[in-house]
């Protein structure tokens, strides 16, 4: 383990927050967008994206070894990474009857974007509070590594 270790595993967290953080704010700015993907020659509303998040070369059977203290000092603690970033598919888009807009159906009905700024406004809540905490963390760790270096003096 390095002495730069700690900054690196928040340096990648940073990093993972700071796409969450993005791709959310994608979310949100296309609540109202109706067309966003031509398939077969109409027009698709936007969909969620969400990110996926996996610790840095992390088993889950390292951490529990780790957990149960029977070995494995393995790869636990090294950060995390995206590993995808997807669009919803399993949410349905919403209907919003409107018979006056471009992209109204025969019956009136329009199909909107599945995000639900509710949702949206937590996930940015937990990224933010997320990214607040490893600048702590960080923080924290280069004001140790200061203090060390004045010990030699």
């Amino acid at each position: 383990m390095s002495i730069f270790h700690g900054m690196n595993t928040t340096a990648s967290a940073l990093t993972t927050q700071r796409l969450r953080m993005d791709v959310i704010s994608s979310n949100m700015a296309n609540v109202d967008t109706t067309r966003a993907k031509l398939v077969d020659g109409e027009w698709q509303p936007y969909r969620r994206k969400t990110v996926t998040l996996q610790p840095l070369e992390g088993k889950f059977s390292n951490f529990l070894n780790v957990a149960r203290g029977s070995g494995g000092k393995g790869n636990v603690g090294n950060g995390v990474k995206v590993t995808k970033v997807k669009e919803d598919t399993e949410t349905p888009f919403k209907l919003v009857y409107d018979p006056t807009h471009i992209d109204a159906n025969e019956d009136g009905y329009v199909e909107m974007p599945n995000v639900d700024p509710l949702r949206e406004m937590v996930n940015l809540i937990s990224a933010t509070r997320s990214y607040e905490a490893n600048v702590t963390v960080f923080n924290a760790n280069k004001a140790m590594l200061s203090k060390a270096l004045e010990i030699g003096k």
